[in-house]
């Protein structure tokens, strides 16, 4: 009986279709076990075939405690984080989990707050998404590792938590291979400086982003000088990448510049810099994140933002919550999981992403005014 009750409460939902090996994997069972126990549960009624090989409940789902999770949101500021919070909302209401969510407005500080404030409300689990490695993510993780909660850091690594998110090394390789064949095909590989706007405190994993935009540039361009490559702080905002890039242009006198930034405001900032000291043509800039705020930018004539290396935020909270559901239940995770990336560039950024033009229709200054 306790068997044939894991199986049924396997299923999270009355619409979710399970094949034999998903649900044995779920109760650690053996395929033979698992067939046994779904056999009789289908000739009483409690579950029914869906197609040849698939399960699906034919009750409501077991009645459990519903688990509370906390989720310090990265910021409302950014696109990406608003599409990643969107996501969890509406996973976690589809799984039944109640989510606590709570603003850390781009703050270490306030990071540090929301996660005393999830711990003094009890919640099972908690999801962190904040940019600072050096003060914030040890301090949160010792907090909830002292209060018995598990973590899962989102694209930022806490000590000890499941990490969630970018496998940046090949996010950065495919920004400068893009970089370097852009400046192939249009300057005959002719580069005077490779600017990387970068976000230091963010740790050394998401700089791994700009090590492979690096590494990818020079695949392309082998010949590239050491000393034409400039690290620049633009604190992972549109303002300070904008004031970074404006500084720079002033004393340079680089004809043909490629940049590569740690994320999309970052290289917007980078790009408007360009455009203010009517230098356009002199530059081409490859963002991270393919947020709402590039894929509005690349659809823009004759813009030289010519790509953003997209991780496809909207779909990280069914696979975040799902996995925070097998964290709960004792089930063996791996230490890291990473989204998917591909190249978006003006070319298929309208079939990777239709409904762009019903979602925002004319909102490119309103949208980069929330990054300045």
């Amino acid at each position: 009986m306790e068997r044939a009750c894991r199986i049924l409460g396997a299923f999270r939902s009355e619409s979710e279709t399970l094949r034999l090996s998903e649900i044995a994997e779920r109760v650690n069972l053996s395929r033979p076990t698992a067939f046994r126990l779904l056999y009789t549960l289908e000739r009483n009624g409690l579950l029914d075939r869906a197609g040849r090989h698939g399960y699906r409940l034919a009750i409501r789902p077991l009645r459990t405690r519903a688990w509370r999770l906390g989720y310090g949101s990265h910021s409302s500021e950014f696109a990406f984080s608003r599409a990643v919070a969107e996501g969890l909302a509406v996973a976690a209401r589809e799984q039944g989990v109640d989510l606590l969510v709570l603003d850390n407005r781009y703050s270490p500080k306030a990071a540090v707050r929301n996660a005393e404030t999830f711990i003094r409300q009890r919640v099972d689990l908690v999801i962190e998404f904040q940019a600072d490695e050096h003060f914030a993510a040890p301090v949160i993780s010792a907090k909830l590792m002292e209060a018995g909660i598990p973590l899962i850091a989102v694209e930022i690594p806490h000590p000890g938590a499941t990490y969630y998110g970018a496998n940046n090394y090949l996010a950065g390789l495919i920004a400068g291979r893009c970089l370097g064949r852009w400046a192939k095909q249009h300057w005959a590989g002719e580069v005077d400086e490779v600017l990387l706007l970068e976000l230091p405190m963010s740790g050394p994993v998401p700089a791994a982003r700009l090590i492979g935009t690096l590494v990818g540039i020079r695949e392309m361009l082998p010949n590239l000088a050491d000393h034409s490559v400039l690290r620049l702080d633009g604190k992972g905002r549109f303002g300070p990448s904008l004031e970074a890039v404006r500084k720079h242009l002033r004393h340079s006198s680089g004809k043909r510049m490629l940049v590569g930034a740690i994320n999309d405001p970052s290289a917007l900032g980078a790009l408007r810099a360009f455009e203010e000291a009517g230098r356009t043509d002199g530059c081409a800039v490859v963002g991270q994140n393919a947020s709402a705020e590039a894929r509005i930018e690349l659809r823009r004539e004759g813009s030289r933002l010519i790509g953003s290396v997209g991780y496809f935020p909207e779909s990280y909270g069914p696979k975040i919550i799902a996995l925070a559901l097998d964290i709960l239940a004792k089930k063996p995770v791996p230490p890291a999981v990473f989204t998917r990336h591909q190249l978006v560039t003006r070319s298929n950024v309208d079939h990777l992403y239709p409904n762009d033009a019903i979602l925002f229709p004319g909102e490119l200054d309103s949208l980069l005014l929330r990054q300045s």
